[in-house]
């Protein structure tokens, strides 16, 4: 056992505790801190770095028995584990957008809604129309699965 072994997972670790730093600046200076998305993709980089880790110094194997082994055996492709992947991406980045779209919508629509309160069924639909983003790419992972 070389010093690699023991030295790469607890790089991982570190890093996966980096958005933990912000937090504790925050509380003992009473500041928020201004660089918290570097400590977040330090923990985006640890779990990356432990996926690849961990299968390479064998902590993780595909033993007789498991799920894993019972997909093999039942036909899972590669194919169509891209297939549950692009679901995947296709519902998280569609929240994403979502998310984004009601952060500038909504604050327009309340501030338009305190200046005259009969403009209220025009913001809403504003904010109704940044959600439905969200439920666009939830039917496309929903098609896509239902393809498999």
């Amino acid at each position: 056992m070389n010093a690699t072994f023991f030295l790469l997972p607890l790089a991982a670790v570190l890093m996966l505790m980096m958005p933990l730093v912000p937090i504790y600046k925050g509380v003992t200076t009473g500041r928020r801190a201004k660089h918290a998305v570097i400590f977040n993709l330090c923990a985006f980089f640890g779990v990356a770095a432990l996926m690849v880790i961990l299968p390479m110094g064998g902590f993780v194997t595909l033993a007789e028995g498991t799920a894993a082994a019972a997909a093999a055996e039942a036909g899972m492709t590669v194919g169509s584990g891209l297939a549950y992947l692009a679901a995947a991406l296709v519902t998280g980045f569609s929240c994403v957008g979502a998310g984004i779209a009601v952060a500038a919508a909504a604050p327009a629509a309340i501030g338009a809604f305190s200046e005259d309160p009969k403009a209220f069924g025009k913001a809403l639909i504003f904010v109704a129309l940044g959600e439905g983003v969200a439920l666009y790419g939830l039917l496309i992972s929903i098609l896509i699965i239902n393809k498999l």
